[in-house]
């Protein structure tokens, strides 16, 4: 399948109402057709792992091909400045977590990209070293407690930044790391505690956020089985 292929594939899938309910949430992008997830991941299927594929669509600007971009790429092609190219033209908190979860994570620099873009100032770089750091927690399952443990540092050091998408990657970072082993837990509690006496608006929400799930009777339930 081509790029024009593909483009006026997800164009003759446009959904207004699908539009319009994401501007409600925050999605914003120039060229956007309203495609769902599921749809992405199907068409995703039918064209397989591209590399040079995946590279012309997210160049393309085009909203739903910059996702489906990050479903189709080979993580072990991708460079760091493929990267950094994608990471600096994300511009909706979507299709950040999208090539975060479907590609960046997948990749052998993502620990380190993480914590390189945590000191960032654009805010979706920023966020992508947060939602690298989640997606890795849940994902990246046999690296050890101490892969962990190096980003609460970073956590604690971001978090006074006030931009919402930034913030809640924060936490939902933290909340991660949090889960993954009752050490952990025990660690990023303590960190959100530390958080909590900072005195920032944004790092008092952050605090509260991760506390209120890291000490839920659920998680704690869960870690010591």
């Amino acid at each position: 399948m081509t790029r024009k292929e593909i483009l006026d594939r997800l164009k003759a899938m446009s959904d207004p109402a699908s539009v319009e309910g994401m501007s409600r949430y925050g999605i914003r992008p120039g060229k956007v057709y309203g495609v769902r997830i599921p749809a992405l991941r199907t068409l995703a299927r039918e064209i397989g792992a591209d590399h040079r594929l995946a590279g012309s669509l997210f160049s393309s600007g085009v909203h739903e091909a910059r996702i489906l971009a990050s479903m189709i790429d080979d993580p072990d092609r991708v460079t760091e400045d493929q990267m950094e190219r994608w990471v600096k033209a994300f511009d909706s908190w979507d299709v950040c977590d999208q090539c975060c979860l479907n590609l960046f994570r997948r990749t052998r620099f993502a620990h380190a990209k993480a914590i390189e873009w945590s000191s960032r100032d654009e805010e979706f770089v920023k966020r992508a070293a947060f939602v690298l750091v989640a997606t890795l927690a849940v994902h990246d399952r046999d690296a050890p407690d101490g892969a962990f443990t190096k980003f609460l540092s970073v956590i604690r050091g971001q978090a006074t930044d006030e931009r919402t998408y930034v913030k809640k990657a924060v936490s939902w970072a933290l909340r991660q790391i949090g889960k993954r082993s009752l050490a952990l837990n025990h660690a990023a509690v303590e960190t959100a505690q530390e958080i909590a006496r900072i005195d920032s608006k944004a790092a008092r929400w952050i605090a509260s956020d991760a506390l209120k799930e890291l000490l839920s009777e659920k998680v704690l339930a869960r870690l010591e089985m």
